[in-house]
């Protein structure tokens, strides 16, 4: 069946004006990514300045590494928040008593997941040309990629965290913050793959994550492009990103039968 657009814009426009008239939730989008970016960008500032041009290369490293992991973390976070926003108002019933259909509500999602990545992400990049003199553009076209990767793999987790809330309730929203922070050390965000145990390597290899800043740093440090990373990077996106739908579906579905759309979160 084919999806409606109007029902989707009926969605967004729901969570726009959730935004539009709360200014602590406008707050909330930017602090995090100019927090993160602040904290490393000082100590970014504070490693250059004690030696010479090997220290300069690896903060620019970090704060690269800060900026484009905030493009997953917001991206996750868009999908996993805005469905706990209906949670949180005992809405979802409501909103699947309406035509709107599983697939409509997880496009709308993704939509508000942009705007809100966006809107966090881009401020923190200007800052940290403002108080470092760091450009983030500076990677090029192939920045694109990186910010596509990204935020595909934070959809897929959020698929999946919104999976395991429709399977075992309110218990299970810490993950919606969670999930992606306890990647974090798996992706490589900042230090080669190389870095991490033998006996683990395999589990970092298996995220897009880790492949795309496998191919920054060699942007950054060699002036080479790895076109084989980005390979890497999408088609695990493709494949994590199926598995997510199909367990999103049978989620929805066995939540739909027990009738837990009406009572969850209670």
């Amino acid at each position: 069946m084919r999806c409606s657009a109007r029902r989707i814009w009926g969605l967004l426009y729901r969570h726009i004006t959730l935004y539009r008239r709360s200014w602590p939730r406008l707050i909330e989008l930017v602090y995090w990514p100019v927090l993160q970016m602040c904290i490393w960008g000082f100590t970014a500032q504070f490693i250059s300045s004690r030696m010479g041009s090997p220290l300069v290369m690896a903060g620019g490293l970090l704060l690269a590494g800060v900026l484009l992991w905030e493009v997953a973390l917001r991206s996750q976070m868009g999908v996993a928040v805005s469905f706990l926003e209906e949670l949180w108002s005992r809405n979802l019933g409501h909103v699947f008593v309406s035509p709107l259909r599983p697939a409509e509500m997880v496009a709308g999602l993704i939509i508000v997941s942009m705007l809100r990545m966006l809107a966090g992400v881009l401020p923190a990049i200007g800052l940290a040309y403002l108080l470092y003199a760091f450009n983030l553009f500076i990677l090029g076209p192939v920045l694109v990629l990186f910010f596509a990767n990204l935020m595909v793999m934070g959809w897929w987790v959020a698929l999946g965290v919104v999976s395991l809330i429709l399977r075992h309730g309110a218990g299970a929203e810490t993950l919606a913050w969670a999930v992606l922070f306890g990647l974090t050390p798996l992706s490589a965000v900042f230090y080669p793959v190389t870095v991490l145990p033998a006996a683990i390597r395999p589990l970092a290899l298996a995220l897009p994550s880790t492949h795309v800043f496998e191919g920054m740093r060699a942007i950054v440090v060699h002036r080479e492009l790895l076109w084989s990373e980005m390979g890497w990077s999408a088609c695990l996106n493709v494949a994590w990103m199926a598995a997510a739908i199909v367990l999103f579906a049978r989620q929805f579905h066995a939540a739909r039968v027990r009738g837990a759309l009406l009572s969850i979160g209670e």
